[in-house]
């Protein structure tokens, strides 16, 4: 029942036959530096049987980043968030300083069923702008919620079978990422 990485190449076909089985698939926004944090997200999502699009295994992005293609990078930006039903974008103080992430969202704002999450220690307050119009998940008991509502099986379904973890156990896989309480 494991979601994949709809960017690994590998996985293209797959990706491919889920896409047009309008199986869920969430685009991860994030700043580069965030990218352990969004990693250990990615694959707690992929765990509960929802693909993911994060950036890591796109090597097509990577060289039009590497080769400074701005034009190549928006092509590949676009094929990924094509290829997703949702976004999230995650929050963290280094969000403000991304030059992509406010476009990917501006991209996605109408193609996609837009989110915000925030990692830990990330105050409400301090949200920019323009996550304050989506929904915004805090935390591990959120974002658990979050993956029920994707994935159509209730919480307590996805627990029974080891898909989630219940929030507050101890050494939960994103103690280090979320806040459990949110």
């Amino acid at each position: 029942m494991a979601g994949i990485n709809r960017a690994l190449k590998l996985n293209e076909s797959q990706a491919n036959i889920n896409l047009s089985a309008s199986v869920k698939c969430v685009f991860i926004s994030h700043h580069k530096s965030d990218l352990e944090y969004c990693k250990k997200v990615a694959v707690y999502i992929m765990n509960a049987g929802v693909d993911v699009y994060l950036d890591e295994f796109d090597y097509d992005l990577k060289h039009q980043v590497q080769t400074n293609n701005p034009m190549g990078v928006v092509r590949c930006i676009k094929k990924g968030i094509n290829k997703s039903t949702h976004m999230l974008c995650v929050i963290s103080p280094s969000t403000i300083y991304s030059k992509w992430v406010p476009w990917e969202i501006g991209y996605g704002y109408d193609k996609t069923a837009l989110g915000a999450l925030t990692l830990k220690g990330v105050k409400e307050e301090s949200l920019p702008d323009y996550i304050k119009t989506v929904p915004v998940v805090r935390g591990t008991k959120s974002l658990n919620q979050y993956i029920s509502n994707l994935s159509g099986f209730t919480e307590s379904h996805l627990k029974m079978y080891s898909y989630i973890t219940e929030n507050n156990i101890m050494n939960h896989s994103l103690d280090s990422v979320l806040d459990w309480q949110l």
